[in-house]
């Protein structure tokens, strides 16, 4: 049967001899067939939009990105690999990286990041290697770590790390994690000025021994701050009803003395 045959035969013909164009790769990437995207040092200062579903890995590096906002990304189901090093990133939402369900590596390092929370990591069911090098983190709480079950290297370095009481939940983290930690040598205090440049994996449970004495939870500071006002108002409310009592009983006392005996109340 020849390709004359009919019209539907001609429509197959001309879509096997002339295939669907591919994707439009945005005008500030250079895109292979593979599906890697490059969209590095082109002043971007937000992800492009117009990515293909089939991306497998994006670089973003040496841009202007400043924050990643709720869905900064398109749905990218087959992206593995995602660079954003040496940016401006400063704030990350909890709903940035939604739809990056597959990603296995992620570089945030060299950027301006302070603060991560809990929810930031959350999609990202699949991430094996997670690099927040060079940034600003002063801390890091463990349940931003403990949202990536798959996470197998984690590198920190170059952080300006208070080494306070406040570290060390993370430093409990990292003792028992020591073999996802990448370059655990390049952990350094950098307040109090007396640690300064102190490796953190360095300290001992006995480091903390007066943390873990003194230091009190949320929970202890709201309990003070509802039974002091409470014990006050309570002292306030039982002095006055004993007043009350006394009084009470001192005139019935008097009552029942004049009763029995009526010229004695009479003459004074």
């Amino acid at each position: 049967m020849g390709c004359w045959s009919g019209p539907s035969a001609v429509l197959v013909c001309l879509l096997l001899l002339c295939p669907p164009p591919s994707p439009a790769c945005p005008a500030a990437c250079r895109c292979s067939s593979s599906g890697e995207v490059d969209c590095s040092a082109h002043a971007l200062r937000e992800v492009p939009q117009s990515l293909a579903t089939n991306t497998s890995t994006l670089w973003l590096g040496y841009n202007f990105i400043t924050v990643l906002g709720p869905r900064s990304f398109p749905p990218l189901p087959g992206l593995l690999l995602l660079s954003l090093t040496h940016n401006r990133l400063a704030l990350i939402h909890r709903q940035a990286l939604l739809g990056l369900g597959a990603l296995q590596e992620l570089d945030l390092s060299n950027n301006y990041l302070t603060v991560l929370t809990p929810e930031t990591f959350l999609p990202l069911t699949s991430l094996v290697t997670l690099n927040l090098g060079s940034n600003r983190l002063e801390g890091l709480e463990p349940e931003v770590l403990r949202s990536l079950p798959q996470l197998q290297a984690l590198l920190l370095q170059d952080n300006p790390w208070v080494c306070s009481c406040d570290i060390l939940p993370l430093w409990r983290w990292l003792s028992h994690n020591r073999e996802k930690v990448q370059e655990t040598s390049l952990l350094l205090c950098r307040v109090p000025e007396q640690l300064n440049k102190y490796p953190i994996m360095a300290f001992r449970n006995e480091s903390f021994r007066q943390c873990q004495e003194t230091s009190l939870s949320a929970w202890h500071y709201i309990v003070f701050l509802t039974i002091g006002p409470f014990s006050f108002m309570a002292s306030i409310f039982f002095c006055t009803f004993m007043g009350f009592i006394t009084v009470v009983y001192q005139n019935l006392h008097r009552d029942l003395h004049c009763w029995k005996r009526p010229r004695i109340c009479r003459g004074h």
